[in-house]
């Protein structure tokens, strides 16, 4: 998400940044350039107005003119408006009620709704430590509850199953009461969807929010509807008491219009962001973090509560024992290693996160795919048990093997060897207390256009 607006601010801020001066007229130019990039985001137009109009009264003030580096305050003058539009931090689920806390989802057929419903209670499961209940209401779309019966198992979450014929209503009442007799933390609950706004799906969810009395009543919609999210979200706003806003399908959405405009255009914070298919892929949404990723400062803090997360930390103890003790680093090691980075969302999650990456090239960053880390994988896994922990041993003869058994060609096992052996250096200096040398030797590699290796492509 933002990979356009980020690139043109990030070369409107660094513009700014190295000037010691800045004058009315700079600051004019830097925010026309500024408002260009936001409208080719498919930023609401009012959103963009309201956004431009804020920067410049603070940016033509005695806090940019009158500072010791201009530019650089300037660009914290934007970040902080950016965070300011999108909520300023990030709003929690209120889930302080006598037990069980209703949520109730609602949104247009196609947004994603039953998905987000299974990815909310598996964060909530696990990372909440709540127990949860399902439950769909959906009684129009072909197989819905059972989708939703199916994502349930899967998460492992209670699941509410709905008699045969009966009204949204009473599936909902029923569910209610299922919920206090097994003493559920929170009860989901999925409503129908339409193609479109329209009289009787309002009138529908608004008996299912007066029947609930729902502590959270979020709306789902899709990021890649650009504005239309915002008056899609606003429509609903005013039809439904809302506490907030799910964005999916952030992953597919190169422009982020609808992130900078839902906020501003329905007065509800958006809450959590959906990108992937998977039920992990739901995290919560923090405006601060986002608008430093949109102005190429990346997301770190993130990016270190993802990698405590989803890195096994059982291997990662025992992989940085093996190093201390001077043992070398095979191809077990390295396949874990890549197997982590594809779980914490792949190279280009990751990259996503770092501070300068939008700054790279295109040539640069269009290399670093996932594709040739499961190519990679693959080679691994066609080598003998023997032949991992001994890579040595792999001569022009196994090479060729070890191709033929993985679908590849013998360069890119080559290829695959020559990355272990740049790993197998990088492991060797840590393990001699050489890691500034060797985060000197990633930042010229960095600098230079290099990639971190296993990021190449073929």
């Amino acid at each position: 998400m933002f990979e356009t607006l980020s690139q043109r601010l990030g070369a409107t801020v660094e513009r700014l940044r190295g000037r010691g001066r800045l004058t009315e007229e700079n600051i004019r130019e830097s925010l026309r350039e500024v408002r260009i990039a936001l409208l080719e985001a498919d930023v609401a137009l009012p959103v963009v107005q309201a956004l431009i109009e804020r920067v410049k009264v603070r940016a033509v003030g005695q806090e940019v003119l009158k500072s010791l580096t201009p530019g650089q305050a300037l660009v914290k003058v934007v970040r902080d408006e950016l965070t300011a539009l999108m909520g300023t931090a990030n709003a929690q689920l209120d889930l302080a009620a006598t037990p069980p806390a209703v949520v109730l989802m609602a949104g247009l057929q196609g947004a994603g709704k039953t998905t987000t419903v299974a990815k909310l209670a598996r964060f909530l499961k696990e990372r909440a430590k709540k127990k949860v209940l399902v439950v769909s209401c959906d009684v129009y779309r072909p197989a819905a509850i059972e989708q939703l019966r199916v994502l349930a198992a899967q998460v492992d979450v209670g699941f509410v199953s709905a008699a045969a014929g009966a009204r949204p209503v009473d599936i909902a009442r029923a569910a209610l009461e299922q919920a206090r007799r097994e003493v559920a933390d929170v009860l989901i609950v999925d409503t129908a969807g339409r193609l479109a706004i329209d009289a009787a799906m309002m009138d529908e969810i608004k008996a299912l929010h007066a029947a609930l009395k729902p502590v959270e009543t979020l709306f789902v919609v899709d990021a890649m509807t650009g504005q239309d999210a915002a008056t899609t979200a606003k429509a609903f706003a005013e039809a439904l008491p809302l506490t907030g806003v799910i964005l999916t399908k952030t992953d597919g959405d190169a422009r982020g219009g609808a992130a900078l405009s839902v906020r501003y255009v329905t007065g509800r914070p958006i809450k959590f962001l959906g990108a992937g298919e998977k039920t992990d892929a739901l995290e919560p949404f923090h405006p601060d973090r986002l608008a430093q990723r949109i102005l190429g400062m990346g997301d770190v803090l993130s990016l270190v509560e993802e990698v405590e997360r989803k890195v096994d930390q059982d291997k990662a103890q025992k992989l940085a024992m093996k190093v201390a003790k001077g043992k070398r680093f095979d191809l077990n090691d390295m396949k874990d290693q890549l197997e982590q980075m594809l779980n914490m969302g792949g190279l280009a999650g990751l990259m996503d996160k770092l501070p300068g990456v939008s700054g790279l090239p295109d040539s640069v960053k269009s290399k670093v795919n996932d594709r040739e880390v499961q190519r990679m994988i693959a080679v691994i896994n066609s080598m003998t048990r023997k032949e991992r922990r001994h890579p040595d041993l792999l001569n022009g003869s196994r090479r060729a093997r070890v191709a033929r058994g993985s679908g590849m060609q013998p360069a890119d096992v080559n290829r695959l060897l020559k990355q272990y052996q740049q790993m197998e250096k990088m492991m060797s200096k840590i393990s001699r207390g050489g890691i500034k040398g060797m985060m000197r030797q990633m930042q010229g590699a960095l600098r230079g256009g290099g990639l971190p290796p296993g990021a190449g492509a073929r």
